[in-house]
């Protein structure tokens, strides 16, 4: 059996944090010693417990320089792991800032075996972190990614041919069934809309929030009781600027927060299952994705979906299993949301898309991560 020690920037839910629980505790699952190294922000850790070590890594208060805030991170993951006495055989991020952490410990000599996982490739303006994210891509003994779409750029843009492993869904926490905690939400947050929008991961440029917002003020032309709840928003960048844009945007189009519009911000671990359900359909427009794990959780909920026509999307949904949008267009989104407020077509599509689920589970996963690590230690003698 492997020891394998997985890293992640945050304990918050957002995509790479969820791969990496998940992995952990499939791994873990299938007998393998498994530690996840987390940047804790607020010292309230994970909100699950766990069948694997957490090591939780103290994170200081950020300074105003998005610079400034990347190298502290790396630096704490780096002070923390050179204190650490456990030797792992794989040790595994999920994120540039792990990954810059695992290289620099590598090349002092502290451990071996680094593997980075790239969820998707930003287009930053600041040098500094366009020489971490390269660092964290070329430097690695394997980089793994999730979908065809990044496997291409990969390839195209570093010459790194990245195996693809794939994403899951927990079918047992995320399921149509109503656990009763939905009414009590819908009165805190004040979801009462017929009907109700539902988007998941915040307010911010590559989620599409102001094309989203601008659909739907068209849909509120027919549908004037319509809510569009939208939760989520842990993130390490700072988009007070798109945020801005957005509230003035909704304030201009007559969409009243806490009324039409609806920010629960991010919701406890507990409550997300159940939060899906308090929608009717889910509206996932975006505009760059590594694979879009909440549309997986969405589709286990058994909410039809408004979905960008195009990769990842396409990779894993058919054209009958989601209504496809043009992401560029309020109007191409607004449209495709009034179609999902037919009841027939709902129906149709949510049994469709449901077929996709036995394809993705993190025991595969796991399977998958365990052929790959086992392939790298022997390459390596």
């Amino acid at each position: 059996m492997l020891r394998i020690a997985l890293l992640t920037y945050s304990t918050k839910p957002r995509g790479s944090v969820v791969h990496t629980w998940e992995l952990a505790t499939a791994l873990a699952d299938l007998g393998h010693t498994v530690c996840v190294y987390a940047l804790d922000k607020d010292g309230l850790g994970f909100e699950r417990s766990a069948n694997f070590e957490v090591q939780l890594v103290a994170a200081k208060p950020a300074p105003t320089s998005l610079d400034d805030l990347i190298k502290q991170r790396i630096q704490e993951f780096v002070d923390a792991l050179s204190q650490e006495l456990a030797q792992y055989d794989i040790y595994h991020s999920q994120d540039c800032i792990g990954a810059n952490a695992l290289v620099k410990l590598r090349q002092q000599k502290k451990l071996q075996h680094v593997v980075r996982t790239v969820h998707h490739i930003e287009d930053y303006q600041s040098i500094y972190l366009r020489e971490c994210q390269d660092k964290s891509i070329r430097l690695p003994d394997l980089c793994l990614c999730v979908s065809d779409r990044w496997q291409v750029a990969l390839q195209k843009e570093y010459q790194i041919i990245a195996p693809r492993v794939i994403n899951g869904v927990n079918v047992n926490r995320f399921s149509p069934e109503r656990s009763g905690q939905e009414t009590r939400l819908k009165r805190i947050y004040g979801i009462n809309g017929n009907p109700v929008y539902l988007t998941v991961g915040g307010i911010e440029p590559r989620k599409n929030s102001l094309n989203l917002l601008r659909a739907f003020a068209q849909v509120r032309a027919q549908q004037p009781v319509a809510q569009l709840v939208i939760v989520g928003g842990a993130t390490l960048f700072d988009y007070q600027d798109y945020r801005d844009r957005f509230f003035q945007l909704a304030k201009q189009l007559g969409i009243e927060v806490g009324q039409s519009l609806i920010l629960p911000g991010v919701v406890s671990d507990a409550d997300l299952p159940a939060m899906y359900r308090c929608g009717d359909v889910f509206c996932f427009p975006s505009l760059k994705e590594g694979w879009g794990l909440v549309v997986m959780e969405a589709i286990a909920a058994g909410l039809p979906i408004v979905l960008s026509d195009q990769s990842p999307f396409t990779e894993f949904m058919g054209v009958d299993q989601a209504c496809w949008v043009d992401p560029q267009l309020p109007s191409s989104i607004a449209r495709g949301m009034l179609k999902l407020t037919h009841d027939q077509l709902r129906i149709n599509l949510v049994a469709k898309s449901r077929a996709i689920l036995p394809n993705y589970s993190w025991p595969h996963s796991a399977q998958l991560h365990v052929a790959h690590y086992r392939q790298l230690i022997a390459a390596a003698g």
